[in-house]
């Protein structure tokens, strides 16, 4: 029998000690959509800051496109592959996850923590929140109405940028003249969405957004007024170019930031894309929060869920993972990159820009403050939603008087 040396058996403890070691890390596959070139940079913050926690690893999933994403990542959930994480918006569109009990309870480190005291408004968390148990992590404050502009274009046209809609459908001439495209837009589903939503709040109130979308007061639908959202937004088909059909959103940015186009309807990501082309807020791009003389601030965002895990390792990083992303200093870094508004107010905006102020002053005035549409509706109904409003915008031949009939129909059986 071979006699095992003192060397040998120290050797053994610390391969023995390493091999633990290895075993107990994890890699934590993340799907998001953040694929532009501002979100890159925005969600390299959340990756790096991860990695730096210990062993376990951030592994990057992007997937082009929110649908596809969310798509893809409940296609591997309910099949049983899911990842350890997954960028969803704060909506109602994980609910069905929360309900199948296929998500992880964060509540341990929520209160541990004390998120329900420092994320603010205070309801932002509550999509995440269900029987008690809270099921995401909120990471930022996004706002969807808004257009950026190019301060020189509109200097070289002649024109003022516009405080409201009937505003801008008035210069859009005088810059196409001007030799530029007035608006540009991205030809997707969504975008088309996006616009139509901005336009309704821009020319409405939100007393008008709450009884269409929480109450579904489908007289107030087949009211005069709604028709005139459904004729403005038609509008605006006269101001695009022709290669907006399938086009994305941060290519309709750069259209702007290059100068091709005078202004685009986007939500406050698009921050994120002026930032890293190096312009400066409200000297090189404006930001104007509507248009619409009374502005108005949506309280959507992003979230991620963290799907159960077999593996306890796999679960100790997730919860690692989902305190990073609200840490105080992690938070400002985050957002600062990502064009949208911290979660928690106790965060340094000593870098906050010029339109990123504008966010912050909307937000503290309660009576700015507006929920998305989709905090409303479920995923079906929003989804038949953004297909009218798809519809009719690709066909000009559509009226709106049509357009609103079907709009109020879907809101009468929406859940």
């Amino acid at each position: 029998m071979k006699k095992t040396t003192g060397k040998q058996l120290i050797t053994l403890a610390v391969s023995a000690a390493l091999a633990t070691s290895v075993s107990q890390a994890a890699e934590v596959e993340v799907i998001h959509w953040w694929t532009s070139g501002g979100e890159q940079k925005a969600v390299t913050v959340f990756a790096n800051e991860f990695d730096k926690l210990g062993a376990d690893k951030w592994a990057d999933t992007a997937i082009a496109g929110g649908e596809n994403a969310r798509s893809v990542t409940m296609q591997r959930i309910l099949g049983g592959d899911a990842p350890a994480a997954a960028q969803f918006n704060l909506s109602r569109q994980f609910e069905e996850l929360i309900e199948e009990e296929l998500l992880l309870d964060l509540s341990p480190i929520a209160e541990k923590e004390g998120w329900k005291d420092f994320v603010r408004p205070g309801n932002l968390l509550a999509p995440c929140v269900k029987d008690g148990g809270v099921y995401c992590v909120p990471v930022n404050i996004h706002s969807s109405q808004w257009i950026w502009t190019n301060k020189d274009v509109f200097k070289k046209a002649g024109v003022a940028e516009p405080e409201t809609w009937e505003d801008f459908l008035k210069v859009a001439p005088k810059i196409r003249d001007a030799g530029f495209i007035p608006l540009a837009l991205g030809g997707q589903g969504w975008q088309e969405r996006l616009t139509f939503d901005v336009i309704m709040i821009g020319i409405t109130d939100k007393p008008f957004w709450q009884k269409i979308w929480k109450d579904r007061d489908l007289n107030l639908a087949s009211g005069s007024k709604m028709l005139e959202v459904f004729k403005t937004f038609g509008a605006l088909r006269q101001h695009i170019d022709g290669g907006a059909p399938g086009r994305n959103w941060n290519d309709a940015t750069n259209m702007v930031i290059t100068g091709k186009a005078a202004a685009q309807v986007m939500g406050d990501w698009a921050r994120g894309e002026f930032a890293a082309a190096g312009q400066v807020a409200e000297q090189d791009y404006g930001c104007i929060p509507g248009p619409s003389l009374r502005p108005f601030l949506t309280i959507g965002g992003d979230a991620f869920i963290f799907p159960k895990q077999e593996d306890p390792a796999v679960e100790k990083a997730q919860l690692k993972m989902a305190s990073m992303m609200l840490n105080q200093q992690v938070q400002a870094k985050f957002n600062n990159a990502k064009g949208s508004l911290p979660v928690r107010d106790d965060v340094d905006v000593s870098l906050a820009d010029a339109c990123m102020k504008k966010g912050l002053a909307l937000l503290k005035d309660e009576d700015s403050v507006i929920k998305p549409a989709n905090t409303y509706l479920t995923p079906d109904a929003d989804g038949q939603i953004q297909d009218l409003v798809s519809t009719f915008w690709n066909t000009p031949a559509m009226s709106p008087e049509n357009a609103q009939k079907q709009f109020v129909s879907i809101l009468k059986y929406a859940d």
